[in-house]
């Protein structure tokens, strides 16, 4: 019951106060954005979500748009502000995520939506992730995020799938809020330095 029931009632009334409590933060982050890194302020992505749903996911930006003499954006380091580090160190960057939980795109609790160019790379093993929504958080990102290797991290989504419990959720929200008071790294799983997935199974099936 609570897999299929009690977990969207939740995400949907937890998504739905937090939305309204932190209005007031969501306006202040909008103008300082607007103002440090230009427009427009949302940074949306197109993520597979649960069965594979293509849904668009937002975030707040944390990089200008700088660019070179011909153009070209320049290299994301360098379009990294110190206000975007903060943003994302403080998963301030996140807080937008929380309309696509109250929409049903995703859940608080689950496996990262990742890029949709990975779809055609899952094994069979690993589309099992997208049985259940997306999150914002999950096991894997409270168990070592990007310092674990691409197995580990779908090792932790499968498990997260086949144990999903209320009292699995509740220790997840409780480790990832110790993270993010300890600015550890938890939320923005995809958005840090790692070797793009697709790449990593190219070599893999190469070799």
């Amino acid at each position: 019951m609570y897999r299929k029931w009690i977990k969207r009632l939740l995400d949907i009334i937890i998504s739905g106060a937090g939305l309204l409590i932190l209005s007031p933060l969501l306006l202040i982050l909008w103008i300082l954005i607007r103002c440090k890194l230009g427009s427009p302020v949302l940074f949306t992505q197109e993520r597979p979500g649960r069965k594979e749903k293509i849904f668009k996911l937002y975030k707040f930006r944390t990089m200008t748009d700088a660019r070179d003499e011909r153009g070209e954006l320049l290299p994301d380091e360098v379009r990294l502000t110190r206000f975007g580090k903060i943003l994302r160190s403080t998963s301030l960057d996140e807080l937008p995520e929380l309309f696509n939980i109250f929409k049903g795109d995703m859940s608080l609790i689950g496996p990262r939506p990742l890029l949709v160019r990975y779809l055609p790379y899952y094994t069979k093993e690993e589309r099992r992730r997208h049985d259940v929504r997306p999150g914002l958080t999950g096991l894997a990102q409270v168990n070592g995020r990007n310092a674990l290797g691409w197995e580990a991290r779908f090792a932790y989504d499968i498990e997260y799938v086949d144990h999903l419990t209320f009292l699995m959720d509740l220790k997840i929200i409780g480790m990832t809020v110790y993270k993010v008071l300890k600015r550890s790294d938890t939320l923005s799983g995809d958005q840090q330095t790692v070797e793009d997935f697709d790449k990593y199974r190219s070599k893999g099936q190469a070799g």
